[in-house]
């Protein structure tokens, strides 16, 4: 699995904590917006990467959006529920770079 594979499980299980009502929100609220800055750094770096592997980039760019704008209250959490979805779609699919690979054993 590649790392760019395990970055979209990774943020997209932070984006489904963040979309849980009332629990997400005072995550976020409690740490003053800090966690927004942090998955939007992280969504950037899983977007390079996933570049790098020609793998599906639609959950990190809506990553991105979610997070610039997760920080108004209804909108945000309606926001980070379908990117948790679409992160973790994009991380069961194959990378374009790891088809016609064959995994051998010793």
């Amino acid at each position: 699995m590649s790392p760019s594979r395990i970055l979209k499980w990774v943020t997209g299980g932070f984006e489904a904590f963040l979309g849980i009502p009332a629990i997400g929100g005072a995550f976020i609220v409690g740490l003053y917006w800090t966690p927004l800055v942090i998955m939007l750094i992280l969504h950037i770096i899983t977007l390079v990467m996933t570049k790098k592997d020609g793998g599906a980039t639609t959950g990190s760019i809506l990553g991105i959006v979610t997070s610039c704008i997760g920080w108004i209250p209804v909108v945000g959490m309606i926001m980070h529920i379908p990117s948790a979805i679409f992160l973790m779609l994009n991380a069961a699919a194959k990378d374009n770079k790891d088809e016609g690979k064959t995994v051998t054993t010793a």
